[in-house]
């Protein structure tokens, strides 16, 4: 156990060390023994304690902080489990009167205004749905059947920023989908990767208190790469799958076009004759899931912290509409609610496609972006419980949570109850639900009966039976059972899933996420919190722990419990396959000496495959050659290789008028000869992020001027500009050249 020391001076006494999350060291396993809370830093103050009139009152500032070693409700009642919601059994659904959790996760809604707490940076489009008619067996919903089309708004976020944080984080993304159907509005608010941090709804503030900035200094934004994070995801073990999601490539999608969504949970699904069966939904991107590599998020976070947001309104504004297909996996719904040994009511578990397939039930195609950020965007409402006939929920304590906690949310932060009314919220559906009155009540209620029954307003409104589209629950079986504060015991496995997750990488993803680990914790300052972390990645696979902790200097710890025998599945890993390469940008770097009647078929070539053609040249205008005029969209000085996929060198441009260093730091200084140093770093930066390169006539020069190897993987050479367009568009079906970097591991 790490001892205890002071953070006021630094180990070899030479004065204080800038970053320490707390006054001492903390040990490296949970501390068990009671004591009283911490006092401040040393160079920490607070205001002054005054009454509400602005007179002194003298006290000590300790005493308007928390006090008492226990943790306690609100009112100051000590509480003896702050894990688990109450529930009837282990297993069974959580009850209404458990006040703690309701006190919690309310207190937890209303933390921010108006800015949502999570999920505060969007991006969003307007779509329709077209059903396949494939669930007809499973799901009695409408919106489900053949050919039927429904309007959908979708909207993508990152959860921990804030809503002028960037967008290429490393950060689990929102995946919320409002159906706008005709029995009523079905919400699928889900995320880009299907597991989630915790297993029970109690500990969501505890997972992203600990993932947001550190209260005192309101630092880092829109990161996990800082001590409280990682200590708390290294004490709660079950966080480890989603932990590892996290650190890999999954973590920072190259668009919301190329990315996966899931619904997390285990829904229930009941067709026409009350039949049940448990599924999993799963959004599959038509261009396949594809990333961006770490250094390429970290300039685009400075070059375009819109990236992500301008890529999807460019491409539906293009009329490269994004795709995905809704799938499900289907698990039949036994008493036991598990499918191969795996709990399906565990939100931290994923069944395998191997063992269960995705059967394709829709395609959603995006086709419009919003007319006002703030009025769909920013105003869009969801919630689970937004439910239509022929879907249900099930036990799930995290899905019982947020059924609570989405409702109360969008009450706080739209002004009221009757945020269902701001007009990318209404239904599509009739809706006469007796509810009054309340802050924004925009609609003029007619009639003088507001309850049921009633004989004033005619009987109106009537109830529906099953026969006429009512939204019947499933009668699902709930086992006698006390009362208790505990989680099923098959809850407990935190390491067979990852593990299986690790497995199932590719070399060149398992690089990444070594990469991704050694990164964030370097970035704690706890010594303890690394060590701690070290013994979780050991109980994942020893050679990851090995790895991480060669990069952070630090023994690696043996493995606590026996590794596990899991077979890999290759549906996790994005590599592997080819995918379309519609809106795809390829930079076309060009000059007035260049092959500009090639560029010109470049260009040509590159609409005609569905993909962006960008014309960079030395100065803003046109290039002309004796020919019609190409616009320049990019120069060399404003270009940077993060923003396309890929790149075509028509020529070998010599040092531009603005490249030295007062004027473009890119350039470097003195004033260079030869090759403008801003294509050598393009390129040069491009080959080290494994994209396609392509050049023809002159540029080969180019290649030899930056110390690439015309042989490399995912360099295409040739003679004019087709061949080299066709060769870019072979490599960028896998994304990357992948071939490119010869893994260690």
């Amino acid at each position: 156990m790490t001892t205890e020391r002071s953070h006021t001076t630094s180990d070899s006494g030479a004065g204080p060390l800038p970053g320490a999350p707390g006054p001492v060291s903390p040990p490296a396993d949970e501390p068990e023994r009671v004591a009283a809370p911490l006092p401040p830093k040393p160079d920490q103050d607070g205001p002054r304690t005054v009454s509400p009139t602005g007179q002194a009152t003298g006290a000590d500032q300790a005493r308007v902080a928390q006090g008492g070693p226990y943790l306690t409700t609100a009112q100051g009642a000590r509480l003896y489990d702050g894990d688990h919601s109450l529930k009837a059994g282990p297993r069974g659904p959580v009850l209404l009167q458990d006040h703690h959790l309701r006190e919690k996760i309310t207190h937890f809604d209303h933390e921010r205004i108006p800015e949502r707490v999570v999920h505060a940076r969007g991006a969003a489009a307007h779509g329709v749905f077209l059903g396949y008619g494939a669930a007809g067996e499973v799901s009695r919903a409408a919106f489900l059947a053949k050919d039927v089309e429904t309007p959908v708004f979708v909207r993508f976020s990152t959860v921990l920023g804030s809503r002028g944080s960037a967008d290429t984080v490393r950060d689990t993304r929102g995946f919320a989908t409002k159906f706008y159907t005709d029995e009523g509005t079905f919400d699928l608010v889900g995320n880009n990767i299907p597991v989630f941090f915790i297993q029970d709804a109690i500990k969501f503030p505890d997972i992203i208190h600990a993932g947001k900035p550190h209260p005192d200094r309101e630092i880092p934004q829109a990161q996990s790469a800082h001590d409280s994070f990682w200590d708390f995801v290294s004490l709660h073990t079950e966080a480890t799958h989603h932990t590892l999601w996290n650190m890999s490539d999954r973590a920072i999608p190259r668009s919301y076009r190329m990315m996966e969504g899931f619904g997390v949970h285990t829904f229930r699904l009941v067709n026409a004759v009350g039949d049940t069966a448990l599924v999993k939904f799963h959004w599959k991107p038509k261009l396949g899931v594809h990333s961006l590599v770490w250094e390429e998020a970290q300039l685009i976070g400075g070059m375009d912290p819109d990236f992500h947001r301008r890529d999807l309104f460019d491409a539906i504004e293009a009329g490269a509409f994004p795709q995905w297909e809704l799938g499900i996996q289907v698990f039949p719904d036994t008493p036991e609610q598990t499918y191969e040994g795996i709990d399906l009511l565990d939100p931290t578990k994923i069944v395998p496609e191997e063992l269960a397939p995705v059967q394709p039930i829709g395609l959603m195609t995006l086709n419009a972006n919003p007319k006002n950020y703030f009025a769909e965007t920013e105003q869009v409402a969801f919630h689970p419980g937004h439910l239509v006939p022929g879907i249900d929920v099930t036990d799930d304590p995290l899905l019982a949570g947020r059924l609570l906690s989405y409702l109360d949310t969008q009450i706080s932060r739209l002004g009221g109850p009757n945020f269902g009314q701001i007009p990318v919220n209404r239904p599509h559906a009739p809706v006469n639900d007796m509810l009054r009155d309340g802050m924004h009540q925009t609609a003029v209620h007619t009639g003088v009966a507001p309850y049921r029954p009633n004989s004033l307003d005619g009987g109106c409104p009537f109830l529906a039976g099953a026969d006429t589209g009512a939204f019947v629950e499933a009668p699902a079986q709930v086992s006698e059972a006390s009362k208790v504060r505990e989680a099923s015991a098959s809850f407990s496995d935190h390491f067979t899933q990852p593990r299986l997750f690790w497995l199932s990488m590719t070399p060149p993803e398992r690089e990444h996420i070594v990469a991704a680990y050694t990164f964030e914790l370097s970035k704690c300052f706890e010594r303890a919190v690394k060590e701690r972390t070290l013994k979780v990645l050991a109980n994942i696979d020893p050679e990851l722990c090995e790895q991480v902790a060669e990069g952070l200097g630090l023994p690696a710890p043996e493995a606590t419990v026996p590794l596990v025998a899991a077979e890999p599945s290759p549906a996790l890993s994005q590599l592997g396959e080819t995918w379309p390469t519609d809106g795809r940008v390829i930079g076309i770097v060009a000059d007035e000496d260049a092959d500009l009647d090639g560029v010109r078929t470049a260009r040509q070539a590159i609409l005609d495959a569905g993909m962006v053609p960008l014309v960079i040249g030395p100065k803003g205008g046109t290039l002309d050659g004796g020919g019609d005029p190409i616009a320049v969209q990019r120069t060399f000085a404003t270009a940077r290789s993060v923003e396309f996929d890929a790149l075509l060198c028509a020529g070998d441009p010599a040092a531009g008028a603005d490249a030295y260093g007062a004027r473009d730091a890119k350039a470097g200084s003195p004033t260079p000869d030869g090759s403008d140093p801003r294509v050598l770093l393009l390129i040069t930066e491009a080959y080290r992020h494994g994209k396609a390169i392509g050049v023809w006539t002159d540029a080969r020069a180019l290649l030899g001027a930056a110390g690439i190897g015309p042989e490399d993987a995912g360099i295409a050479v040739a003679d004019s500009c087709a061949p080299a367009v066709e060769q870019l568009g072979e490599v960028l079906a896998r994304h990357r050249a992948w071939d490119r970097f010869p893994p260690a591991l």
